[in-house]
């Protein structure tokens, strides 16, 4: 059967290759089309469109890109009604696909959300979309299912597909030593830096992150880059700060090998949990933007592994309260001997715990195929 699938950003470019590799464990025949990026490239051809073209965050972002998105919305429907696809696949990137979703129902095709958008914390009324355009909601954290429900949508859990991706990775299994030395690391314990996989996030972020390896010389720190950004951006960006080294390609060992991390929110904060590091989450971004969302977001968190736990597990610094001095003091207290280290990693063990087993793509792929093909 055909699939296409549309993905917008790093994270998702992860997930979609799993569900991809999935789908070909129950249908070897699979043929594949999709708007994404190298870890899919890696499972099959027919990228249509790479997601460096698409990852745009933000409310004043996306005015100042509106033509851009505008034309690659035009491109997608074009090549979904030259694949008439089966089925198609749309993962997370929600502002993008529900407006693709749209387009497919009409057209009387299959379609799969994969990844639900968090209508939990914004947006609510986005669940009426849902319905009305939406054949198979696949959700990935452990609380959905029940809060779907109550909203009169059913959906398909089969846990969450980090649990696949860690544990498919074959850079963790590399010693310590091969690690830094492969990466230009030297003896010294480690903190781990994720900025983000989006160019605006990084401009915002990475400044902090870089700026902590000066308060702390018996540690060394290295960036996690992203896939999709290319090398000048993080040379441009820590041109200031060339004690801190870059780690292409490898960042959950990166993440593995650290006493602790600084960790934009996304889902880079539940890796870093499920790899069973304590961190300090962060985040700032366009002032017009956090206005904005700070009067229509309804959570009390914004990482991942506290809205799982249902309590600030980790510490969130954002906008204001993210500074170079409360993330040195919130980082000193879960390096080790600092006076979190303990509760943190016990609230990590918990999370742990909630994800569900090995082969969750497996499981979800079969699941695709079947329901594409009754």
């Amino acid at each position: 059967m055909r699939y296409f699938l549309v993905v917008g950003e790093a994270s998702g470019d992860a997930h979609a290759a799993e569900l991809m590799r999935g789908i070909l464990g129950a249908d070897a025949q699979a043929e594949f089309r999709y708007f994404g990026g190298e870890a899919m490239r890696r499972v099959a051809s027919g990228c249509v469109l790479d997601i460096a073209a698409l990852a745009i965050m933000g409310f004043w972002e996306v005015v100042t890109h509106l033509r851009r998105i505008v034309r690659n919305e035009k491109i997608c429907r074009n090549a979904i009604a030259e694949f008439n696809p089966d089925a198609v696949i749309l993962v997370d990137f929600a502002g993008f696909n529900l407006r693709i979703a749209k387009y497919c129902h009409r057209a009387g095709l299959r379609v799969f959300f994969y990844i639900a958008p968090k209508v939990w914390a914004w947006k609510e009324g986005r669940i009426g979309k849902l319905r009305d355009w939406v054949d198979y909601l696949m959700v990935i954290l452990p609380f959905e299912p029940e809060w779907f429900a109550k909203r009169g949508i059913d959906t398909i859990y089969e846990g969450n597909p980090l649990v696949d991706e860690l544990a498919g990775d074959t850079t963790l299994a590399v010693g310590s030593e091969a690690f830094k030395n492969q990466n230009g690391l030297d003896e010294r314990p480690l903190v781990a830096l994720l900025p983000g996989s989006r160019l605006q996030e990084l401009r915002y972020n990475l400044g902090v992150m870089a700026r902590l390896a000066a308060r702390f010389p018996s540690y060394q720190f290295a960036v996690a880059a992203a896939p999709n950004l290319e090398r000048e951006v993080y040379e441009r960006l820590l041109s200031e700060h060339p004690e801190v080294r870059v780690v292409y390609g490898a960042t959950h060992r990166l993440v593995k090998e650290a006493q602790a991390a600084v960790v934009t929110s996304g889902t880079a904060t539940l890796e870093t949990a499920m790899l069973g590091v304590p961190e300090v989450v962060v985040y700032k971004g366009n002032r017009l933007t956090i206005w904005i969302a700070r009067r229509i977001v309804k959570l009390k968190w914004i990482s991942l592994v506290n809205l799982i736990l249902g309590r600030e597990a980790v510490r969130e610094l954002l906008q204001e309260d993210y500074t170079l001095e409360n993330t040195r003091r919130e980082l000193e207290a879960i390096l080790p001997g600092g006076a979190k280290r303990g509760e943190v990693l016990a609230s990590i063990g918990t999370l742990q715990g909630e994800m569900g087993d090995v082969g969750v793509s497996a499981r979800l792929g079969r699941r695709v195929v079947e329901l594409t093909g009754a």
